[in-house]
């Protein structure tokens, strides 16, 4: 794609009398042609007076026709558009802005894992595009590129971020709901740990995860999403841990945690901070930090979906 800095049309007059004509930007030749000059590619492109009214007509100006000027009909204009997008990953949590610069305004956070396409580049900035459609800046450094890329004319595949995101906002629509220990599982008055789970990917994703924390940390096993190293969690992600021992890592020391039973799940949201529910004291569904002693208890962890 060929990009265009602007538009603006000269009259007859900035234009030399001479046979090879002058272009400067945009303008009109005396044979009433439209000429654009792309700066940056140092490339000039010519339309008639009725290509270039069919053009304006047909495309009504958008974006990814003047995003892409050629020679050719305007099918085959329309057709330059589509451009190969790179898809990537986010190496850890970012902010995405508004504009390519630390002043531009958040529009979005960015999880580390997270997948986005890749739209463009610009002085350590890529312009992407999330899953949950999107669009802004982010440094360069914190986004890797893969080796995969797709095509944006088409469909895209559903991401399992945004099923993340709705299972989230499901979960923090319970904020302060009280904490009971085997609470009934078709009730939202009040909520054990895996009752309140359970709760926030019916509501959130349609999945109706087993009824105990134990059943759910087989779930994420027989789906082959878990993980042992907390640094590879990802947002969204379950989270499943031993009982409490103390909360100084000599508590835990010399345990095998591949035998021990799970106790507790809550959900993650990144930044180091839990979404769970696990006493009436702690004031029922909470948003917590991911501190030592609960590190200290942690097992393994994983997608649920």
């Amino acid at each position: 794609m060929l990009p265009i800095i602007g538009m603006y049309f000269h009259d007859h007059s900035s234009m030399r009398p001479e046979t090879q004509p002058v272009y400067n930007d945009c303008g009109i030749t005396k044979n009433d042609n439209f000429v654009i000059y792309n700066h940056l590619m140092g490339e000039i492109y010519i339309f008639s007076k009725t290509s270039m009214k069919k053009l304006m007509a047909g495309a009504l100006l958008s974006t990814a026709v003047l995003g892409s000027f050629g020679y050719g009909s305007v099918n085959e204009v329309a057709a330059a558009s589509v451009q190969s997008v790179q898809n990537g990953v986010a190496n850890s949590n970012v902010n995405m802005r508004s504009q390519a610069s630390t002043s531009g305004k958040v529009v979005e956070r960015v999880y580390k894992g997270d997948r986005v396409q890749i739209l463009g580049s610009s002085s350590g900035w890529y312009k992407i595009k999330t899953s949950s459609g999107k669009q802004g800046y982010a440094s360069s450094k914190f986004i890797t590129q893969s080796n995969s890329s797709s095509n944006n004319s088409g469909s895209q595949t559903p991401s399992t971020n945004a099923s993340v995101e709705k299972v989230i906002a499901a979960g923090m629509k319970y904020l302060g709901t009280p904490y009971e220990f085997g609470s009934n599982r078709n009730s939202t008055r009040t909520f054990d740990c895996s009752a309140f789970v359970r709760r926030a990917f019916l509501d959130g994703a349609g999945i109706t995860l087993p009824s105990d924390s134990r059943a759910q940390g087989q779930f994420v096993k027989n789906k082959g999403n878990a993980v042992t190293n907390i640094n590879q969690l990802k947002r969204g992600d379950l989270v499943f841990f031993m009982s409490y021992r103390g909360n100084s890592a000599s508590a835990y020391a010399g345990i095998n945690k591949a035998n021990q039973r799970i106790t507790h799940v809550a959900i993650y949201l990144g930044d180091n901070k839990l979404l769970h529910t696990y006493s009436k004291q702690s004031g029922g569904v909470l948003v917590g930090e991911f501190g030592n002693s609960w590190k200290h208890r942690f097992l393994y962890g994983g997608s649920a979906l």
